[in-house]
């Protein structure tokens, strides 16, 4: 109920009324005068009730009167009217109707009563109720009230003293409340203007309303009273208390801020009067140091009093949280005190009071931020910011090393060991026993360092500076610090700074991104900037802070025993490591990032990368901050990488430890042991659960941070690399981590703890770079060059090393590729060119392997990603993406080689279809083998090839063809694998048929690409650069096809070059059609002759070792063992190819223009081949130039079409010519792709337009073909040149040779004839003749020669007779001027028939007879020529039969020539090497006699067969008396058939040549009658036995021979003088034989007589000569009759004188025969000498002339 309510005023009257009474009843009897003044005061209070309508008011106005009875109740002193009255006066107050003047009336009252020392309790409340109620009481009143509640508080009663003290508060703050509403009230009027500046030190307050001057005045007394000093206003005070005062002060401050802000003049106390007090009063706690209170001490120091220090303390951290604005100067003072307190050599109690301050402002970044403006960032001011936290970081520090001096409850315990401290420190808390001593795990959590155990308790709740120390008011004695107490606090206060600086700079951070992001959707195209004032105070913040924050969290994780601890610490350097990536602060970052990457290693363990950032930092450290002792301690001894032995060192402020002993491994659980990872790996390394536990922190710095780490990533991840070594993580698939099996022996042992938790490392490391596709461009920049840098440190320690190498690095560079895809392009160029350059080339096999499986995975998962825009569109990042696996090619290591190749099979299987602008890439990849890789590369690379030959030739661009051409063709010249090569020809087979399909679509895209790329060179002013050129594009595919081809047919092996051949003729042969005429240009001599060229050439070089062996165990036949015989081979197939091309393809070669230059250079090839020394070679160049040649006379009747030809069976060789198109007629052609195909439909050659007649026969090239064929000729029969019979010739050509080469004559002949002279007939002459003259080696004789006794022709000696007859005949039907050869011809064929006798030589050869050849004897065996020199005699004879009369034939004396080479064989008869050939001589020479006498007759005149008769003659001779005797051998049967030939031969003479003698020369006539008498005369050999006698005396021949002369020495009919003069002849030639006969009778007859008696013998031969003598005589005197009966029947006239006289010089000689023994001779002799008796007497007539 409202105290104004009617009811409350009424109750409040009646009250009044009844606390009247009662003290007018109680100062009834004692008090008169207060009865009185009661009664009248009953009176006047119903007055005022009665006339007043506000009572209340009436009754404040008549409040003194009101009041007065009770003020004179409380005079009388008792109790009970005292305590009545004070009720009755605090009810009126409580109703707010006391006015001014009452209101001093009851202070005055109430000073009396204090003086008094009654009711004191009742006192205070009345003051209490006074001041709280109303705002009268002011100004000296309020002091006196204030002063009387101070001065009770100073009594001897405890509980007036507290009630009292707390009246105080409650009053000053009343005072300060009313000034508080009194300025609310006026906020709305303006102010007077302030007063002059200058008159700042006033201490007048006139310019203040009522409530603030008593504020002031009430403030700047307890100031004066605090400093021990006199009040101004506070009039009255006998003593007062620091402690109290400070209190006071404190609470004003921090209630009532806003005052000393708003009004100048308590601005003015705080500045002038607090500030300075709290100094002063400071003094003896800063001069104070522990220890040093020693006699020797000029002046003892003045303790520090807790009270009174933890008091201000209090003050300094309100002074600093609410008028750090205003006292910035002081409050730079009190800070830097505050760090003083810190001190080591302070008071322990002090210290935690003080660093309980220094966490009160730790909880205010705000404030810090303010320190860092106002301090920090001026020139010439103290860091007090950096001090605060440095002093913070030494602190903890000096705990770890000053044991607890001046700690009442540590002094005791002993400081010898860690254990027995730790254990008693334990105790004392309640905790644990000895943490450390045994190692057994404390569950305290606690610090442990250097065997300085300290606890960690909880002392505030995160985030709040809740005290202890502080808020011990009551304590007077310093009170008993618990051990860890401080470091706790310490330990939040660092945590908390963390907390608040980086949570408020992110705030400020996101804020300020916010609005830049709304400002730029604003408007887009303003670049905004962030004003840089904020950041320079964040980042000076950040600079000022870190050395200590690191120091101070670096020490604490090393003796952290606590996970939850180790965590908040790990915390605090991942946040501040964050915050400085972000404010772009390098050093501090990498400083922070170091410390956890450390803290993640085991002790001991050196990374220089770390030690290098550390010295790095320190420098840093030394220039950002030249002033801190921080700074300085740290450089001196810089926290090296490994700790504990190497000796590191934390130091803060100037005080640096250097740490021997490993400081935390007792204390911690080990995990894991594994083998670090260096270059030589000594012993193992420990890893332990804190060491997990940063690791883990490590990784999510990375994970969450990643943005920001920039060049840190080198040390995040080189840790991380050594800690995924030691845990023996190993890369897999995509280069995700796996818990491996420990690689290098069992050094790696992992607890199950740490087993658990590696698929969880490992999923966080993979999580970690698959965030990196969050990443901006520049941090990922950064990933990939720490990974790079990484990767090149992993590469150089795996140098000259075969273990295992860390792959960590390339393994995540893998991961990393693949997850960011999507912006491929920015980072392809660093990573592939790293793995390229430096992993794939390494030595160790490993690092190479991973650095292939990282660039093929990255490359086919780049090819795979579906791009936006798709790669299809994109062909710079396809080109891009695909580059990596072309630079593979340069590595020359195996595997890699075949990891790349693998991976284009792979790709191939893939993305085949859409690889479109890669192509070429991918086809120098494959195409880019070399013969020293070996084969199973080879092989895969080809596989690739084949896949792309069978089922991407469609896909690809067409001008990657020709590149496909030439990567088949670098498989078919690869030498590691036969197979490949051969299969690769094949490919090559199935391209050109791809091409042949796909022809017109192939020309169309060619040509667009070639105009496009004519364009582009215009545009530069360069010619078009395309080999080929400017043959058409599609034309220049076929010609690099075959060109590949012409180098594959010059391959060293054998198998290669044939498969090669084969298929460039049958490609040329198949689609040639399609190839433009001016392209056929190019084959024929830069792909054609330029084969044939190198061909020749290495056939004629290659070597003659014999080879053994094909390779493996396959044996080479003997016709092939040798390189030459296996070119020999290549060079007959390419041969033969292009002869067969030039012979198929004529009249399509023949619109050429330098077709004749072409033929020659074929012939000049056909040549050399021809004359090569291998006979395989040679044989095959006579085949081609045959095939060359095979052309048809062309028919003049050419309706008859080609079909019907082919139907009659014309092979189409003899079909193309006839109606191929002539010189100078152009070949239709027409250039549509579409007709180009349709026109070839399978046939190999293509038909001019039928029913054009023409010939090929150029005259030019069939005279060029002939000279070729003299040439080749004359040198192949050329006889070996000088040496003896005993060297082997060079070379002598096999008979199926000179075969062939005689057998082209025909054929060429045809085309030659109209021109062939006699000259050219000579030379054929010498050639044939050579050709037939050369013997045939010994070991191929038995397949050439018949055996002896067959009388066979061998198949050249057939052809030289078949060239002959051609000769021959063509002159029979040909002009009149041809026949001029016929003499040439009889002559090379009668040089032919002497052979029969008079084998020819070959040069000075020796050569067996095959006869008596013993073939493995003989070298060289000669032909056996009788049958070739019978047949050439037949042909002769034959010739001559038919030519006899022609006068070439006569002039040039054949006929004699015939019978001069006869001669010999007659002559030798017997001595023939065959009886056949004399007997053919002779048989022929009758039969040409027979021809040819009469013709001789005919021309008897002309003289021109004089010379012929001798020789006639002498054949005659020679034959008929012979000097050879028949072989002992011959049978009667044989030598009779002999004589016959003999008897026809003198039949021959008898009727062809006597009967014409008047035509026949004497002489001859003579020579022929000579011989019929020396015929006529027995002629025997002497070796006949008794029994052939008769047959043998050739009794016939002489028979013959007798009748024949003495048929024509008695010719009746005598018609001419010729005629008698033969008859003459004859009949002397016979008497003179007979004379002869006689007389050598008689003169044996004689002999014998003589004799003695001979031998047997002798008998036998006398016998024998007898008998054959008596024959002869006999015969002759049948002769002597016959002649005589004759001689009688002549005329006489017709008988000659000589003749007489010789018959009767007969006679004498008769008679001496009479003595002979013989009957048989008698009665010969009677019947010769009876005729005689008609001569006796001479004729009348012979008397008569009377001559003699």
């Amino acid at each position: 109920m409202s105290t104004s309510s009617p009811e409350a005023v009424k109750k409040l009257l009646e009250n009044m009324q009844t606390d009247l009474r009662s003290l007018s009843m109680e100062c009834k009897k004692k008090f008169p005068p207060v009865k009185e003044a009661a009664e009248s005061g009953i009176v006047k209070i119903k007055t005022i009730a009665a006339r007043n309508s506000d009572i209340l008011a009436t009754l404040k106005e008549n409040s003194s009167e009101v009041v007065q009875p009770f003020l004179m109740g409380c005079g009388t002193k008792e109790p009970k009217i005292t305590q009545l009255c004070l009720a009755a006066i605090q009810r009126l107050m409580s109703h707010e109707v006391v006015s001014e003047a009452a209101a001093g009336n009851i202070i005055n009252m109430l000073w009396q009563l204090m003086e008094n020392g009654q009711e004191e309790l009742k006192l205070l409340q009345t003051v209490l109720v006074l001041l709280t109620t109303n705002t009268v009481v002011h100004d000296q009143v309020l002091s006196k009230a204030i002063v009387l509640c101070f001065r009770l508080h100073f009594t001897k009663d405890n509980i007036t003293n507290n009630t009292a003290a707390a009246t105080v508060r409650q009053v000053v703050t009343v005072v300060f409340e009313r000034m508080v509403a009194e300025d609310e009230r006026f906020k709305d009027i303006v102010d007077q203007p302030p007063p002059v500046q200058g008159n700042t030190n006033r201490r007048s307050v006139s310019t203040l309303r009522p409530s603030a001057k008593d504020a002031y005045m009430l403030f700047q007394d307890l100031c004066q009273l605090v400093n021990a000093d006199a009040p101004y206003w506070l009039v009255g005070m006998t003593e007062m208390t620091r402690t109290f005062g400070l209190e006071l002060l404190e609470s004003v401050l921090n209630d009532f801020p806003r005052v000393f802000l708003q009004h100048q003049e308590f601005s003015f106390l705080l500045k002038e009067r607090v500030c300075p007090l709290v100094i002063k009063l400071f003094s003896p706690n800063i001069k104070f140091r522990q220890g040093n209170s020693s006699a020797a001490s000029p002046a003892p120091v003045e303790k520090p009093y807790f009270p009174i220090c933890m008091r201000l303390l209090r003050v300094v951290s309100v002074l600093i949280k609410h008028f750090y604005s205003l006292l910035v100067t002081e409050c730079e003072i009190f800070l830097s005190l505050l760090v003083k307190f810190l001190d080591g050599e302070k008071p322990q109690w002090l210290r935690a009071v003080a660093v309980e301050s220094v966490h009160r402002l730790c909880v205010q970044p705000h404030l810090l931020r303010s320190f860092c403006l106002s301090y920090d960032m001026k020139q010439h001011s103290t860091k007090v910011f950096r001090d605060i936290v440095n002093a913070l970081g030494s602190f903890i520090q000096s705990l770890f090393i000053v044991l607890n001096t001046g700690n009442p409850a540590a002094t005791n315990t002993s400081t010898g060991g860690s254990g027995a401290q730790g254990a008693a420190q334990g105790a004392a808390q309640g905790g644990p026993g000895a943490g450390g001593q045994g190692g057994s795990l404390t569950t305290q959590a606690a610090f442990e360092y250097r065997g300085t155990w300290i606890p960690l308790m909880t002392v505030s709740v995160q985030g709040s500076a809740k005290a202890t120390y502080l808020e011990m008011l009551d304590k007077v004695e310093p009170p008993s610090i618990p051990e860890g107490y401080a470091m706790s606090v310490a330990f939040s206060a660092l945590l908390d700074l963390v907390r608040g600086i980086t949570s408020m700079i992110e705030r400020a951070l996101a804020k300020e991104e916010e609005e830049a992001a709304v400002r730029r959707e604003a408007n887009p195209d303003q670049n905004t900037q962030l004003e840089p004032g904020a950041h320079l105070v964040w980042e000076e913040m950040v600079s000022a802070c870190w050395c200590g924050l690191l120091a101070a969290l670096s020490l604490l994780l090393d003796a952290s025993t606590d996970e939850t601890a180790t965590e908040s610490i790990l915390k605090a350097e991942l946040t501040v490591a964050a915050l400085c990536g972000r404010l772009g602060l390098v050093t501090p970052r990498d400083a922070f990032i170091t410390a956890i990457c450390k803290a993640s290693l085991p002790p001991h363990y050196a990374l220089t990368v770390l030690s290098s950032n550390t010295a790095n930092i320190n420098k840093a450290k030394k220039t950002a901050s030249k002033t801190a002792p921080l700074a300085k301690a740290t450089t001196t001894h810089p926290p090296k990488m490994s700790r504990g032995n190497t000796g590191a060192s934390y130091s803060i402020q100037g005080q640096s430890v250097q740490i021997i002993s490993s400081s935390s491994e007792s204390h911690q659980q080990v995990v894991a042991v594994g083998q670090p990872l260096s270059v030589q790996p000594q012993g193992t390394v420990v890893l332990t659960a804190k060491n997990i536990q940063c690791m883990r922190t490590l990784l999510n710095l990375a994970h969450c941070h990643g943005v920001v780490l920039g060049t840190s990533w080198q040390l995040v991840l080189a840790t991380l690399q050594h800690l995924v070594w030691i845990l023996g993580l190993k890369p897999g698939v995509g280069g995700a981590l796996k818990p491996g099996r420990a690689v290098e022996g069992p050094s790696t042992v992992l607890t199950t703890a740490v087993m658990t938790d590696l698929p969880v490392i490992s999923n966080i490391l993979s999580r970690l770079f698959e965030s990196s596709q969050y990443l901006d461009d520049v941090s990922l920049h950064h990933l990939i060059h720490a990974l790079c840098s990484l990767s090149l440190e992993a590469v150089e320690m795996a140098y000259g090393t075969n273990k295992e190498p860390s792959l960590f690095a390339v393994a995540k560079l893998l991961e990393t590729g693949l997850v960011n895809m999507d912006r491929i392009e920015i980072l392809w160029r660093p990573l592939t060119g790293h793995l390229l350059e430096k992993v794939c080339q390494h030595p160790n096999a490993r690092m190479r392997e991973w650095g292939a499986e990282a660039v093929t995975s990255l490359i086919k998962a780049g090819l795979a990603y579906k791009h936006n825009p798709p790669l299809a569109q994109n062909q710079r990042l396809q080109l891009l993406l695909l580059n990596p696996l072309k630079e593979l090619s340069n590595v020359l290591h195996a595997d890699i080689r075949q990891k790349q190749l693998e991976s284009v099979l792979q790709i191939l299987q893939s993305q085949g279809d859409s690889l479109g602008p890669g192509w070429p890439l991918v086809l120098g990849v494959i195409g880019a083998i070399r013969n020293d890789q070996g084969e199973s590369l080879i092989r895969t690379a080809f596989q690739c090839l084949q896949l792309v030959v069978t089922d991407f030739l469609p896909t690809m661009p067409c001008a990657c063809l020709q590149i496909v051409v030439d990567v088949a063709g670098s498989f078919g010249l690869q030498n590691q694998e036969l197979n490949i090569s051969l299969t690769s020809i094949g490919l090559l087979w199935n391209i050109s048929d791809y091409f042949f399909q796909r022809g017109e679509a192939i020309t169309q895209e060619l040509e667009r690409e070639e105009a496009a790329l004519q364009k582009q060179a215009q545009e530069k002013g360069e010619p078009l650069n395309r080999p080929f050129h400017p043959a058409p594009p599609f034309d220049c595919l076929w010609l690099c096809l075959y060109a590949k081809l012409g180098q594959l047919c010059v391959d060293p092996r054998p198998a290669v070059r044939k498969s090669a051949g084969q298929t460039m003729f049958s490609t040329i042969a198949a689609h040639g059609t399609l190839l433009q005429q001016p392209t056929w240009h190019i084959v024929v001599w830069k792909v054609l002759f330029h084969l044939l060229d190198c061909v020749r050439k290495s056939s004629t070089t290659a070597d003659r070792e014999k080879i053994e062996s094909g390779g493996g165990n396959i044996l080479i036949h003997h016709s092939r063992d040798t390189a030459e015989k296996q070119w020999a081979e290549t060079w007959v197939l390419t041969l033969a190819g292009v002869a067969r091309i030039f012979n198929t393809r004529r009249y399509l070669l023949q619109q050429l223009g330098d077709y004749f230059k072409a033929w020659e250079v074929l012939l000049d090839h056909i040549q050399s081949a021809a004359l090569s020394k291998n006979s395989e070679v040679s044989l095959a160049a006579l085949k081609s130039f045959q095939e060359i040649l095979q052309i048809a006379t062309p028919v003049k009747d050419s309706t008859m079409s080609t079909d019907a030809l082919a139907a009659m069976g014309v092979p189409p060789v003899l079909i193309d010519p006839l109606s191929a198109p002539g010189p100078g007629r152009p070949l239709l052609r027409s250039d549509s792709m579409l007709e180009r195909l349709t026109s070839y439909n399978g046939a190999e050659l293509q038909a001019p337009p039928p029913g054009e007649e023409s010939t090929l026969e150029d005259a030019a090239l069939w005279w060029s073909a002939w000279n070729t064929w003299y040439r080749t000729g004359t040198d192949s029969t050329r006889p070996p040149s000088g040496g003896t019979g005993t060297d082997r010739p060079s070379f002598v050509p096999s008979q199926p040779f000179l075969t062939a080469l005689v057998q082209i004559f025909p054929a060429l002949y045809q085309h030659i004839k109209t021109g062939f002279s006699m000259e050219d007939l000579r030379k054929l002459g010498v050639i044939l003749h050579g050709a037939v003259s050369i013997p045939i080696s010994s070991d191929a004789s038995p397949f050439i020669l018949p055996s002896y006794t067959e009388a066979v022709l061998t198949s050249l000696q057939e052809a030289v007779l078949t060239a002959l007859d051609v000769l021959q005949k063509a002159i029979c039907v040909g002009p009149e001027n041809l026949q001029v050869m016929y003499p040439a011809i009889f002559e090379q064929l009668l040089l032919f028939v002497e052979f029969s006798c008079k084998p020819p030589q070959y040069g000075k050869m020796e050569t067996k007879h095959v006869a008596n050849a013993k073939y493995n004897q003989a070298e060289w065996v000669a032909l056996n020529y009788v049958p070739f020199a019978e047949r050439s005699l037949e042909v002769v004879v034959d010739l001559y039969h038919k030519t006899a009369c022609h006068k070439a034939v006569i002039n040039e004396k054949v006929l004699q020539n015939i019978i001069k080479t006869l001669r010999m064989p007659l002559g030798l008869k017997y001595g023939c090497p065959s009886e056949s050939t004399w007997k053919l001589a002779v048989s022929s020479l009758l039969k040409v006699l027979s021809t040819g006498l009469p013709v001789a007759r005919q021309h008897a005149s002309s003289r021109k067969f004089d010379t012929m008769w001798p020789e006639l003659a002498n054949a005659f001779k020679d034959f008929l008396f012979t000097k050879s005797t028949p072989p002992d051998n011959v049978s009667i049967q044989e030598f009779q058939k002999n004589e016959a030939i003999d008897v026809e031969v003198v039949q021959l003479i008898s009727t062809e040549i006597l009967p014409f003698a008047i035509f026949i020369p004497k002489d001859f006539v003579g020579q022929i009658m000579a011989m019929l008498n020396k015929g006529s005369i027995h002629s025997q050999s002497s070796s006949f036995t008794e029994a052939e006698v008769d047959v043998r005396m050739r009794e016939e021949f002489s028979k013959v021979c007798f009748e024949t002369l003495l048929q024509f020495s008695f010719s009746n009919k005598v018609s001419t003088p010729q005629e008698g003069y033969i008859s003459r002849m004859a009949l002397s030639v016979l008497l003179k034989r007979s004379q002869d006969v006689l007389r050598r009778y008689v003169d044996d007859e004689r002999l014998s007589g003589r004799c003695p008696l001979p031998s047997g013998q002798r008998m036998k031969l006398d016998c024998q000569l007898l008998r054959q003598q008596v024959t002869e005589i006999i015969f002759v005197l049948k002769a002597i009759s016959t002649l005589m009966d004759s001689l009688k029947k002549t005329q006489p006239e017709n008988v000659d004188g000589t003749t007489w006289a010789q018959v009767i010089a007969l006679y004498p000689t008769l008679v001496e025969c009479i003595t002979c023994s013989s009957s048989e001779v008698s009665s010969a002799l009677k019947e010769a000498m009876g005729p005689f008796k008609d001569f006796m007497q001479p004729p009348v007539s012979r008397v008569q002339n009377g001559e003699s």
